[in-house]
């Protein structure tokens, strides 16, 4: 009786298990179906995410972050949550408006990616009013078809939308009393899953997160959504901060020059250039790979080349610059400062109190000038040279501009070149010394003008000889039709201007004191898919050799980094076999430019991040934008926290550690020496007085 008995009572347990499960799965199931619009909200914002990461972010580590996932979930469902609030006839309308907002955020970075290799900041608004002017250049060299993806999304909804409205699902009613339940819940939810993301955080994430400018490792942790929220907070702070965080500012600059070792330390090039003039070339896109580069036994730039074995050639040099591009370049160029972490400079601190070349050569008698046959208020450079200390700034008014001499953004460099010399000869008749800085302009991306740069064909020809024993000339495509193939055709019209423009000095005699410091502003922002194709080219298939192909050759991520350095050459034209006709290897930065001249002219600014390349020689640090350093040993990757070795040297922690504390350091620093404006000895005096 005992057993049956107990038979009976597992009987009913299993029955009373079973009715739960089934009333559990029907609740499941009840929910999917009266959320399905909601539900189908959440996972459309979330795999757009998730299909940035993908693009931008190519490993598995980064675009299956779980805490990425889990952030933008909590994004989202927050989001999502007061569409509660509505009826149902208006709640699609709310889902759908916070998906397009939702997908505008992943399609502007996922552009901007391609382009800057970083994700976009809230603090660019203030460079769209220059989008017009190069407006071409983003259609052909930036906007792609995976770009467009994210718009799948908020179709689905449509769709989804349109199929729910057709079983009669918007005309259900809802008391206010349930929509304010159903709010509650989704929060609390929302809720939950926050708390379980902060428990996971690690210092470093929470530390990388309120400086927000190692941006890739930002959203890697917390997704897009997150990282663009916080990037508006940190974007508006730089002005709040300007007002209440200055003496805060102040006391870590002090402290970090009281502690550098950025001293005037003579040596063998001390001086060796006082008095004589300078002309300084801008070179628009110009990066140092081209140099010896030949197609088809003709050099790409065969005037670059001769300048780079005549001159000093700084083979190993990188520009620095961040969103600002070119005038980022003219910043740390001209004052030996980074870009800001939010805007740039020249655009958002143009007001800002600067120690700059122009203005401390001006101290030493020079005419100081610019030229650059564009708008002048194109990146703010009317504002801005003149607080860099030029006297005059020639500009696209000072120039005859007519249609046939216009090449991409403008006047065409030959043209340019052309009418600058005529100003140089005046300039050089009515002043004793001068210092010039003349900024190129036709190797601007999209590198599209082909039938305008002159015939320079990028492919191989070949003589081959048949059976019968005639020749024949075999031609193959090899970077024809490529945007790099295009880049080069460009870079080799620029090079052409360069030659004609040195040959144009000789003749007028402008050669005689004139020392010629040529810098490339940055590189040329070009897929890493062309240089596959440039270094493993397959001309028998016309394809991309296989990497078991054991002529292949690895171009990664960190050779793409590499491969972005530019030409730093000082030349004269009676150099070439004296102690300065040299190659220095050691790697340089665009801000150590400025202590580098500052040595050769005899002018000193003790507030330079830079180094003097002779005096630190093979220990210098170049820091870049995002937080990346590189020197001679190897390349340190801060977002991945993962390094390339450079050299044969042991490699240890403590170097490693101590260098990126460096760098951190060195970009707060350059920070907020122009958004508190340090440097303006009127803020020094009312900060003392306050004191």
């Amino acid at each position: 009786m005992k057993i049956i008995k107990n038979f009976i009572r597992r009987q009913k347990n299993n029955i009373a298990h079973q009715i739960k499960r089934i009333k559990k799965d029907h609740l499941i199931r009840e929910y999917f179906k009266n959320n399905a619009l909601f539900i189908s909200f959440v996972i459309i914002n979330v795999l757009n995410s998730t299909i940035l990461r993908f693009f931008c972010m190519r490993s598995i580590e980064n675009y299956l972050s779980w805490k990425a996932i889990l952030a933008d979930i909590i994004i989202v469902t927050l989001g999502g949550a007061f569409g509660y609030l509505f009826k149902p006839k208006n709640r699609c309308t709310y889902l759908f408006s916070l998906t397009a907002f939702y997908t505008a955020i992943c399609m502007i970075n996922s552009i901007y990616y391609t382009f800057y290799t970083s994700f976009a900041s809230i603090s660019m608004l203030s460079l769209t009013q220059y989008i017009g002017d190069v407006g071409d250049a983003v259609v052909e060299n930036v906007l792609q078809l995976k770009d467009l993806i994210y718009l799948i999304g908020p179709l689905i909804l449509i769709g989804i939308h349109l199929k729910l409205k057709r079983k009669n699902y918007y005309k259900k009613i809802e008391l206010k009393v349930e929509r304010r339940k159903k709010t509650i819940r989704t929060l609390s939810f929302s809720g939950g899953l926050l708390v379980l993301f902060l428990i996971t955080l690690t210092s470093l994430d929470v530390s990388r997160f309120l400086k927000q400018w190692n941006k890739e490792y930002v959203v890697m942790r917390f997704g897009i959504y997150v990282y663009q929220f916080n990037d508006l907070i940190t974007s508006v702070q730089p002005k709040i901060n300007s007002m209440f965080g200055y003496d805060k500012a102040n006391k870590s600059f002090t402290d970090y020059f009281e502690n550098s070792q950025s001293t005037v330390e003579a040596n063998e090039y001390t001086n060796i250039f006082e008095g004589k003039n300078v002309i300084a070339i801008h070179a628009e896109s110009m990066m140092t790979n081209v140099i010896d580069l030949t197609f088809n036994g003709q050099e790409v730039t065969p005037n670059l080349n001769r300048l780079s074995k005549e001159g000093m050639f700084f083979s190993n040099f990188y520009s620095q610059v961040s969103v600002g591009t070119s005038s980022d370049s003219e910043l740390t160029y001209n004052t030996s400062l980074m870009p800001t972490k939010s805007g740039t400079a020249f655009v958002s601190y143009s007001d800002r109190t600067y120690v700059a070349i122009p203005k401390l050569l001006e101290e030493k008698g020079y005419y100081t000038f610019s030229m650059h046959a564009n708008n002048a208020d194109f990146w703010n450079r009317r504002t801005m040279h003149k607080n860099l200390g030029y006297n005059r700034f020639y500009s696209k008014t000072d120039y005859k501009v007519e249609k046939e001499n216009i090449i991409g953004l403008g006047l065409s460099d030959k043209e340019f070149f052309k009418q600058s010399i005529e100003k140089l000869v005046k300039i050089n008749e009515e002043k004793e010394k001068w210092y010039g800085l003349l900024i190129m302009l036709s190797n601007h991306t999209p590198f599209s003008e082909v039938e305008k740069y002159g015939e320079f064909p990028v492919d191989i020809k070949e003589t081959i000889t048949k059976e019968d024993g005639t020749t024949e000339e075999v031609v193959y495509p090899y970077m024809e039709d490529t945007k790099l193939g295009n880049y080069f055709k460009s870079i080799h019209y620029a090079d052409s201007a360069l030659g004609e423009f040195i040959t144009g000095l000789e003749e007028k005699g402008l050669l005689e004191n004139t020392v010629i410091v040529l810098y490339g502003d940055h590189d040329a922002r070009l897929p890493k898919k062309d240089y596959n194709r440039l270094y493993n080219y397959d001309k028998e298939n016309d394809s991309i050799l296989s990497k078991d192909d054991p002529n292949y050759k690895e171009y990664d991520s960190y050779q793409y980094e590499l491969g972005r350095k530019v030409p730093f050459i000082i030349w004269t034209k009676d150099m070439k076999g004296t102690k300065l006709n040299l190659n220095n290897t050691n790697v340089m930065g665009m801000y150590d430019v400025m202590p580098t001249l500052g040595n050769m002219f005899g002018f000193y600014n003790k507030y330079a991040l830079g180094h003097d390349i002779y005096s630190i020689k093979e220990n210098n640090v170049v820091v870049f934008p995002n937080g990346n350093w590189v020197n001679n040993q190897l390349y340190y990757n801060s977002q991945k926290a993962t390094y390339l070795p450079l050299s044969e040297e042991p490699i240890s922690e403590e170097t490693i550690s101590s260098n990126t504390e460096y760098a951190n350091k060195l970009l707060d620093v350059s920070n907020d020496m122009i958004v508190f404006d340090l440097l303006n000895p009127k803020k020094n005096e009312e900060g003392s007085s306050e004191e």
